[in-house]
C-alpha cells in the first residue's frame, strides 16, 4: 500500500499538500500520513513555565493535525494516521521516514510567494538523492479543480 507523508502546518501550502496526497491515496489505495511538528521552544529558566509553553505548542499542533485528518475524512478519504512530533524539522522529517519504511512519498507544499521554505529547500538539495522514497513538491496556488487533473 502506498504512503503519503505530508507534513501539517498552518499554510496554505500545507492544505494543498494534504489535498494532493489524499487524492493520490485515494486513486491508489494506499493512505496518507500527518506529521504535526512542534519547533522546540527557546530555553527558559522556570521549569513549570517552559512546561507549559511546550504543552501549548504541541496542543496547537495536534488540534491542526486533527482537523487536517477530520477534513480528508470529510472528502471521503480514509482516516489518516497523525503523528506530533517535538524538535528541529528536518531531522524529525528523516526520523520519521526511517522509522516508518512503509512511506511511499514525502509531499510538501512551495509557497506562493517568496522562497522555498525550509523543509522544501532541504529535501530538494543535494540531499534528495539519498531519500529512500520520492519526494513531491507541489505549487500551492493549485486549486481542487488542478490536483483533481494532477492525480
Amino acid at each position: 500500500m502506498r504512503v503519503y507523508l505530508v507534513i501539517v502546518d498552518e499554510t496554505e501550502e500545507a492544505l494543498v499538500a494534504m489535498r494532493f496526497a489524499a487524492r493520490r491515496a485515494a486513486k491508489t489505495g494506499g493512505t496518507v500520513h500527518l506529521l504535526a511538528l512542534v519547533p522546540p521552544q527557546p530555553f527558559n529558566a522556570f521549569g513549570g513555565v517552559q512546561a507549559t509553553i511546550e504543552e501549548e505548542a504541541r496542543s496547537r499542533a495536534e488540534t491542526l493535525a486533527t482537523a487536517a485528518a477530520g477534513n480528508l475524512l470529510s472528502q471521503g478519504g480514509k482516516m489518516p494516521l497523525i503523528s506530533v512530533r517535538m524538535g528541529e524539522d528536518v531531522k524529525i522529517v528523516r526520523e520519521y521516514i526511517s522509522e516508518h519504511p512503509e512511506v511511499s512519498a514525502l509531499v510538501l507544499g512551495a509557497a506562493t510567494e517568496g522562497g522555498p521554505g525550509p523543509l522544501v529547500a532541504h529535501f530538494t538539495g543535494s540531499v534528495s538523492s539519498k531519500m529512500p522514497c520520492p519526494i513531491f513538491v507541489i505549487p500551492g496556488h493549485l486549486s481542487a479543480d488542478e490536483i483533481e487533473k494532477l492525480t
